[in-house]
């Protein structure tokens, strides 16, 4: 296991019944990289990789 897993985890069991918006998500991912500027790189990559999931289905 990760240790991230403890976060992915975490949030599943707080917020696994919620539905969000994506515009909420990215809100959300602004946010953190206002308070935490370090990560901009992962968040930017992350935000990238959800944006691109489906393109390898539409080649």
């Amino acid at each position: 296991m990760y240790f991230t897993d403890r976060g992915i985890e975490e949030l599943v069991e707080r917020r696994g019944q919620e539905e969000v918006t994506l515009t909420w998500l990215g809100e959300r991912l602004r946010d953190f990289v206002d308070l935490n500027p370090e990560f901009e790189t992962p968040i930017e990559r992350l935000a990238t990789w959800l944006a691109r999931l489906d393109d390898d289905e539409d080649e």
